[in-house]
Parts: C-alpha cells; sequence; structure tokens
C-alpha cells in the first residue's frame, strides 16, 4: 500500500512539474495558414514595395502597401473592442545619407499596441519588413515582390495580432511593419528611438525576416528548422564607461555569452521545445548571417535585447534578384516560392513567445552570486511584484541552454548545496501563479 502512495505521489508530483499553460495550444492552433497566404498575395500584388517607391498610388508601392497594413491592424482592433493602438511611426532620411539613399525619404513604420494590463509600460515586440527589394538596392520603380523576403514577416506580425488580440496579457504586446530595412535598417533605428525616447520598458525585440523558404540553395529541404541570431552581449554603444567596467566583470566571472538577446534566444528554444516540440530551434551565436544584419540591430545598439528569427536553409537565387529565367533557373523573390505551412510555424512560434512572456512577471532587477571556494553556490535576487516564486538555472559553461534547474517559491535567496560555482554559469527567472517565467536573469552582482 505504501508503495502504491509513493507512486501516487511521484505521478502528482511529475505531472505538476510538466504542467504548461492550455492558451499556449489554442495560440497555436488558431494561426491560420490561410490568413497568412492571402496576406502575402496581397503585399505582392503592391508590385514592389521598395522605401523609395510610390506613396501616392492606392495600387502600387510601399505607400498603399503601409496603408493597406494600417487598415489590417484598425481592422483587428474593432474586433477586439479597439484593443490596439495604431499609428505611425516615421523619421526623414535625408538624401545622402548613405549610397542607397539617393533622394529624400518619409521612412514610416506602422505600429499596433495591445496594452498589457498590468505593465502597460514593458512592451515584447514582433516586427517584419514592409520594404522590399531586386538586384539594383536603388532600383525602386521595378517589380520587387518580396514574398518571403518579407512579406512572410510582415503578414506574420498581423497573424501573430489577429490572434493574440483576443487575450488578456500583463504585459504589452507590440506588431510592427518596419520600413527601410533595405537601405540601411532606418526603420528600425527611428523605433528604436522613439521607444529609448518614451521611455519604453523593452522585453525582447523579435525580428521575424524570411520565415517562408523550406528549400536551400544547398539542395536541403526542411520544414522544422529555424534559425534564432543572437549577440553574446547587448550594450548600450553610447555608454564607454559603461561598457568597459562590464568588460572587465566579464574577464573574471563571466557572461560573455549571457547577454539580454541570449537569453531571449533561450527562451524562444525553450517555449518553442515545450509547446511545440516537432520543431528544431537552431540557436546561432552571432548576431546576424556572416556579415549581414537586420532590423533587431539597431535596438541592441540602443541597449535591448532583440533577435532574428528566420528559415534555416536560404536559397539566394530568390533574394534581392530581378525577376527572370537564366539557364533554366527562376530568379525572383515570387508568391510561389513560400512554403505557408512552414510560415504558419514560425508565426506561431512568436505568438506563443510573446503571449508566454506577457504573461510573466518581470524578471529581477538584481541577481547577485557568491560562493568562492566553497561547494556550494549561493545566490540572492531582488523581489518582483507579482511574482509566485522564483526559478534558478543553472547550466555547463560550454552548454547553449539552460540544462538544470530548480524552483525555489518565493524567497529571494537560495543555496544550492554541492553545485560548485567554478563549474557552472547561473541565473534567476521569476514564475507567475499560472507558471510563465520571465526571461532568466545573469548575475550582475558579487556576494563577498
Amino acid at each position: 500500500m505504501r508503495n502504491y502512495i509513493f507512486l501516487f505521489i511521484a505521478f502528482a508530483t511529475l505531472n505538476l512539474s510538466a504542467q504548461t499553460d492550455p492558451k499556449i495550444y489554442d495560440i497555436i492552433d488558431a494561426i491560420s495558414e490561410e490568413r497568412l497566404k492571402n496576406d502575402v498575395k496581397t503585399l505582392v500584388d503592391f508590385g514592389t514595395r521598395h522605401t523609395l517607391s510610390d506613396t501616392v498610388s492606392n495600387t502600387r508601392g510601399i505607400g498603399a502597401a503601409r496603408r493597406w497594413i494600417k487598415s489590417q491592424f484598425d481592422n483587428i482592433s474593432k474586433d477586439c473592442n479597439n484593443c490596439l493602438e495604431v499609428f505611425y511611426q516615421n523619421n526623414l532620411v535625408e538624401k545622402g545619407t548613405n549610397q542607397r539613399i539617393v533622394k529624400d525619404v518619409n521612412v514610416v513604420n506602422v505600429v499596433a499596441v495591445q496594452r498589457g494590463t498590468k505593465y502597460p509600460n514593458q512592451f515584447i515586440i514582433m516586427s517584419g519588413d514592409i520594404d522590399s527589394r531586386v538586384s539594383d538596392p536603388n532600383d525602386y520603380t521595378s517589380d520587387a515582390p518580396g514574398a518571403n523576403d518579407n512579406a512572410t514577416g510582415m503578414a506574420g506580425a498581423i497573424e501573430a495580432a489577429r490572434v493574440l488580440s483576443k487575450y488578456k496579457f500583463e504585459s504589452s504586446i507590440i506588431f510592427v511593419g518596419l520600413s527601410g530595412e533595405e537601405q540601411g535598417l532606418f526603420g528600425g533605428q527611428g523605433l528604436a528611438k522613439y521607444a529609448k525616447d518614451n521611455d519604453w520598458q523593452i522585453i525582447g525585440v523579435l525580428n521575424n525576416d524570411m520565415i517562408g523558404n523550406i528549400e536551400g540553395v544547398d539542395g536541403v529541404i526542411d520544414n522544422r528548422t529555424f534559425r534564432i541570431f543572437s549577440e553574446p552581449i547587448t550594450t548600450d554603444e553610447t555608454d564607454a564607461e559603461k561598457l568597459a567596467r562590464q568588460a572587465r566583470a566579464r574577464r573574471f566571472y563571466g557572461g560573455e555569452v549571457d547577454g539580454i538577446s541570449r537569453q531571449l534566444a533561450r527562451y524562444v528554444y525553450t517555449t518553442t521545445k515545450t509547446y511545440m516540440p516537432e520543431m528544431n530551434p537552431m540557436m546561432v551565436y552571432r548576431l546576424d548571417r556572416f556579415g549581414r544584419g537586420g532590423h533587431h540591430r539597431p535596438f541592441n545598439d540602443l541597449g535591448f535585447a532583440g533577435i532574428r528569427i528566420m528559415e534555416a536553409h536560404e536559397n539566394y537565387t530568390q533574394q534581392h534578384q530581378d525577376i527572370r529565367t537564366e539557364n533554366g533557373i527562376a530568379y525572383g523573390d515570387t508568391f510561389e516560392h513560400v512554403n505557408f505551412p512552414y510560415c504558419k510555424k514560425l508565426t506561431a512560434v512568436n505568438a506563443i513567445t510573446m503571449a508566454s512572456l506577457a504573461s510573466a512577471p518581470p524578471s529581477p532587477k538584481e541577481v547577485s552570486i557568491g560562493g568562492i571556494v566553497e561547494a556550494s553556490a549561493k545566490l540572492q535576487w531582488s523581489k518582483v511584484e507579482g511574482a509566485k516564486g522564483y526559478k534558478i538555472y543553472w547550466r555547463d559553461t560550454t552548454s547553449p541552454t539552460w540544462d538544470n534547474s530548480r524552483y525555489v517559491g518565493d524567497a529571494n535567496e537560495f543555496t544550492l548545496e554541492g553545485i560548485v560555482i567554478d563549474n557552472f554559469f547561473f541565473g534567476v527567472a521569476a514564475v507567475s501563479e499560472d507558471g510563465h517565467e520571465s526571461l532568466v536573469i545573469f548575475p550582475n552582482k558579487i556576494l563577498r
């Protein structure tokens, strides 16, 4: 009888530890492949969405595209009792700013804010790019359908807004179409500065750029793997003294791969493996592809967490190409190359990450660690309003993911007995009543 009781308790404990939030599965199921397909087709049919293209026409050019995107956000807001704040955010970029700005241009972003019920000034952002281009980056009149790059990311942001607007979250969520990416990341620069000027507390930016291709130029076909690009440390480049101080600390205490962007990447990885185990998130320890950049970078430059989510296998014959056929190869970023079941999966990855983060309490602001020349690691952290408890994470110093954890209730300090501080990296997350966790915070103070 005692054995049966033990087995029952063990089974109950296992179920408790493996508990997930049912609404996250509902969000996955609600993402519509058909709506994504229709939205990508609409964006492609604007002919070109080049940053310098026509802004007057109602049927062609970036002006028509951004007005249509705003109309979609407006319609979503009407359906949820005006739950979205929809507006244009813009900044003038003058001719000659770089070689790709051949005339003055007003770079216009389309922003939709879903305010949180408890932390309205704390934001998780999903972005897609509005603009497109062909082989010549300054050709703003030729057809540039930009189906995968990046109508897929833009359609994903619209679809995520449709689904998540049906729910209430404690933190705010922003869905945004950014312009000017192909000409020099100008839309991201403008919105990042706007966020800084308005004191937005950004949890993280999920930059979606090309989420619809499964057939790589390398011959690989893969509809489950996707890449998460994140730089190791995200710092405010305007504060040289702070940079130097952080560099000195990292030399002795670690943290060179544990900046806030890297923690955001790990969060996407863990959330995906928990709720969509059929997917294969691939963390890439790099800002972006080799020598290249994306619209999360301007946010990183101002000290915000930001990552890029994209397909694993690119096809360069379908990126930044004039539409043509050469040697039997059809060049051009056209509608028929997009795989919409895959686009749906990556849109769902974004939606569940935002839903989880927006349902979680804020991260602890301060995490202290001690245990030098001891057979244990001691952690203390600042209390978080609204947190039911806290979870300590640790991992081998060579591991890319948080592999070990312990829930420690609502205390704000704990000693991991027998865990030698020298051999692991550590972090702390706050946990909500229903089990949603904040980003893990790497220790930022030392206990003496």
